[in-house]
C-alpha cells in the first residue's frame, strides 16, 4: 500500500507539477498510469504551462489541469494563486518535476504533508524526500522514478494516449474527402522543433530537405499517397511545397485528438523533434524524427530486441535544419 505524509491510503489526492510542452506531458503519461493502476481511486491534479495543457485531452486519468507558467517571470499576484489554489484542494501528495526555488517554496507554504522530487537545487530544503535526478536515461522512465517517493513498484509503462471516438470518426471523414484509399499513406509535420530551451528559437527543417524527401517517396512509392499535416506552424512551408512537389494531400486537424487520430491510421510518420512525434510513440505507429538539440535516446523508448519503431536522425551540429536530406533517406530506406 503507498504511504504518505498523514496515513496509509487507499484513495488521495495528488498534484503534478510538469513543466515543459505538450512533449513532456505525454512523456509524464506513464506516470499518471502507474500511480492510478496502483490507487485506482487517486484523484490526480495536473499543473502545466498553458500552452500545454491540450494534451490532457488525450488522458482520461486526470481530474483537473491548472495552467501555470513555469518558465516566464510570474506575478506576486500569479503565485499567491496556485499557492491558495493548492492549499484550498488539500492534496495529500505533491509531485513536483521542477527544482526551482519558487516552487519548492510554494510547496512547503502550501502544507501538502508529502512533497516529492528530484535532489538538487532548493528540493533538499522544501521537499519531504527526494529522488536522484538520472539524466542518461529515457525520459518518460525519468518521469517514472519520482514514484519510488511513494514507494510504488513496477517499472514504467509505455506511452498511451486515449483518442476519443468523435476525434477518430472525423480523422475517418478526413481521409474519405482526401481520397485516400486502403494502402495507407505516409504522414508528414513539417513544423519546427521543440527548442532545446525557452530561450531559443524554434529549429526548422527547410523546405529544399522536406522537398527532397518527398520526391524520392514519389519516385520509390508512386502509388502511396504522401499527407501534409496543415497547422499555424506549417502553413507556409506546405504552401511553397505544393509548388514544387505534384499529388501531395493536405489534412488539418483542428485539435490535439484529431491529429492523434490521422497519425494513428499512418503507415509511416515523419516530423521533426516536436510533439506530434511523441504522438506517434504512444499510438505504436512507425516513425522517425529528426532531432537537433535534444537526442532520442533520452526522447524515444528503448529498442526492444530487434524492433526498430522509432527512429532518430540526429543532427552533428545541433541544428535539425543542418541534417542533409539524403542522410534522412537513408535512415528511412534501411541503406548504409
Amino acid at each position: 500500500m503507498v504511504r504518505t505524509g498523514r496515513r496509509e491510503l487507499d484513495t488521495m489526492r495528488v498534484l503534478a507539477l510538469v513543466p515543459g510542452g505538450i512533449d513532456n506531458q505525454i512523456l509524464f503519461f506513464p506516470t499518471i498510469k502507474r500511480l492510478h493502476d496502483i490507487i485506482p481511486k487517486a484523484e490526480i491534479n495536473v499543473v502545466v504551462e498553458p500552452q500545454a495543457k491540450d494534451a490532457y485531452q488525450l488522458s482520461k486519468l486526470v481530474k483537473e489541469v491548472i495552467p501555470y507558467s513555469f518558465q516566464t517571470r510570474n506575478s506576486p499576484a500569479d503565485w499567491a494563486n496556485l499557492l491558495g489554489i493548492i492549499r484550498d484542494r488539500e492534496f495529500d501528495v505533491a509531485i513536483t518535476l521542477s527544482q526551482s526555488w519558487s516552487i519548492g517554496l510554494m510547496l512547503w507554504l502550501s502544507g501538502v504533508p508529502t512533497r516529492i522530487g528530484y535532489a538538487g537545487g532548493a528540493n533538499s530544503l522544501f521537499l519531504t524526500r527526494t529522488l536522484p535526478l538520472k539524466r542518461d536515461q529515457y525520459l518518460a522512465d525519468q518521469y517514472h522514478d519520482l514514484l519510488a517517493g511513494l514507494d510504488v513498484p513496477g517499472g514504467c509503462p509505455e506511452v498511451s494516449l486515449n483518442v476519443a471516438q468523435s476525434d477518430i470518426a472525423w480523422a475517418d471523414k478526413a481521409r474519405t474527402q482526401a481520397g485516400l484509399g486502403e494502402q495507407g499513406y505516409v504522414l508528414f509535420y513539417t513544423g519546427p522543433a521543440t527548442p532545446f530551451s525557452s530561450s531559443k528559437e524554434p529549429d526548422s527543417y527547410p523546405t529544399e530537405g522536406w522537398a527532397g524527401i518527398l520526391k524520392d517517396f514519389q519516385a520509390r512509392q508512386p502509388d502511396l499517397p504522401l499527407v501534409l499535416i496543415q497547422t499555424s506552424e506549417t502553413f507556409d512551408t506546405i504552401a511553397a511545397l505544393n509548388q514544387t512537389v505534384p499529388n501531395l494531400k493536405t489534412l488539418q486537424p483542428e485539435t490535439i485528438g484529431q491529429f492523434a487520430a490521422l497519425i494513428a491510421g499512418a503507415n509511416l510518420f515523419l516530423s521533426t523533434d516536436s510533439y506530434p512525434l511523441y504522438l506517434a510513440v504512444a499510438l505504436k505507429v512507425f516513425s522517425l524524427g529528426l532531432f537537433g538539440a535534444n537526442h532520442p535516446d533520452r526522447n524515444l523508448p528503448p529498442a526492444q530486441g530487434a524492433d526498430t519503431r522509432f527512429l532518430g536522425v540526429v543532427s552533428s551540429t545541433g541544428k535539425v535544419a543542418d541534417i542533409p536530406p539524403v542522410t534522412v533517406l537513408k535512415k528511412i530506406w534501411n541503406e548504409a
